[in-house]
């Protein structure tokens, strides 16, 4: 792969409009801001992370996360990029080194957006639905790309569909994005059909078409049958991303006591020798809020393991050029930035992800969303009944749940149910259960 050609200011669906004037902001400074301005970015803020959305103590939201997420990314390809430019020099073909920064963060605001309420498990449990719910008896009626695209549902290659369909009303392109940034949030660059035992891929067979029109835009070579190298910053938006979930991770469950001071203070210090660690301690001698202190402690580790991350990112440069470069950034940077990342991932699983207030999260968002999905899968296979009729009235036009085609009907409920925040798939719950009605 070639710097010049992976950094494209062209966009999906505006093709034959490509202006090469210079403007006051770039592409892919637009890029960004489409995205900041958009219904589907606003509504990150009432999904959850991690834990249940705040009460009087406030933890992360995937809006939050996506943010933290685009300053760590723009802050790595800062690094990478000023790495680059010194490595090679400053010429015409590397001067779009500059624009690595912009393009970086706008994926790292996008990497999240087709995540469906209620955490990950939003994700298994739409997948389950098919594979374990009443979706099964669909299967017969779809081909196999079809369902293994429902049976192994993934967040990103729904944000790959959010920023690219054509939904109803809407204009070619989706968010028509520029190229590059359209590539650097595919981080399983490949079908449902590849998506082995993890039940990872990067698109579903709607969007496969204009997947492999971005990637031949880009050069970006076949790896292997049906698979493609990594766009080179997707590594970086995994990487920040990785950052971000497993240090933030880490304080609000602070916050919420799941874990103690000591421990967190015990688990940061890890990233750093003991000489570091003295004046670390030294700091936080003149700190009396332990989340202070925890806050300190976080933004130091940050900033190694971007420094880290660069490094290896910066290292690896022709491998991952090649696409020869194997794993994530954060597994693969040496000695003990590595080791205590492992050791936080490990805490993580253990103490907090399987939490009280975590398990319970996932339970209620399990029954919420198993339940609209059967009933709006029912009022699409049935839409005459008159049942069917009212509540296909409350989906929105751009979700295409009245074609002939089986499959986009289906596509168009997972659409519908992954854009809901916590609130409204809550709230939709309450009313078709009847526990809900308007002015009581």
């Amino acid at each position: 792969m070639d710097w010049n050609r992976l950094i494209s200011d062209k966009r999906l669906g505006l093709e034959q409009y490509h202006d090469p004037q210079q403007h006051t902001r770039s592409d892919f400074q637009r890029d960004y801001d489409r995205l900041i301005f958009s219904s589907p970015f606003r509504r990150l803020q009432n999904k959850t992370q991690v834990f249940p959305l705040p009460g009087s103590i406030f933890v992360h939201n995937r809006l939050t996360h996506s943010l933290e997420v685009s300053s760590v990314g723009r802050s790595m390809a800062n690094e990478v990029a000023n790495i680059l430019i010194d490595r090679h020099g400053y010429d015409i073909r590397t001067a779009k080194l500059c624009d690595m920064a912009d393009i970086v963060a706008t994926a790292c605001l996008a990497h999240d957006l087709g995540n469906p309420p209620f955490g990950h498990n939003g994700e298994k449990t739409i997948s389950s639905f098919f594979t374990e719910g009443k979706g099964l008896t669909l299967k017969p009626f779809l081909t196999p790309r079809q369902w293994s695209d429902f049976a192994h549902f993934e967040g990103n290659a729904n944000s790959f569909r959010l920023l690219t369909h054509k939904f109803e009303g809407r204009r070619e392109g989706g968010f028509a994005m520029t190229y590059s940034a359209l590539a650097s949030v595919v981080k399983y660059p490949f079908s449902s059909a590849l998506a082995g035992e993890k039940g990872k891929f990067g698109y579903f067979e709607t969007e496969e078409d204009t997947y492999l029109k971005v990637a031949e835009e880009l050069g970006i070579p076949e790896t292997e049958p049906g698979k493609h190298a990594r766009h080179p910053f997707v590594f970086l938006m995994e990487a920040a991303d990785d950052i971000c979930y497993q240090i933030m991770d880490l304080e609000d469950a602070h916050k919420l006591k799941i874990l103690s001071t000591e421990e967190v203070k015990q688990l940061m210090l890890g990233f750093f020798d003991k000489s570091e660690q003295e004046h670390m301690r030294d700091s936080m001698r003149r700190l009396d809020d332990p989340n202070e202190q925890v806050g300190y402690m976080r933004s130091k580790v940050i900033g190694a393991l971007v420094g880290g991350c660069s490094k290896e990112f910066s290292d690896h440069e022709k491998e991952i050029l090649a696409g020869d470069y194997q794993g994530a950034l954060t597994a693969n940077i040496p000695g003990r930035l590595s080791e205590a990342y492992a050791i936080c991932s490990d805490t993580a699983w253990k103490k907090i992800y399987s939490s009280p207030q975590v398990i319970d999260i996932e339970l209620a968002g399990n029954r919420i969303i198993t339940y609209l999905m059967e009933n709006l899968v029912g009022a699409v296979m049935a839409p005459e009944k008159a049942y069917s009729r009212l509540l296909l009235e409350k989906v929105p036009r751009q979700y295409d749940v009245r074609s002939e085609n089986l499959n986009t009907r289906l596509q168009g409920v997972i659409d519908h149910v992954s854009a809901m925040t916590d609130v409204y798939a809550l709230d939709l719950f309450r009313t078709l259960n009847g526990h809900s009605l308007p002015a009581v």
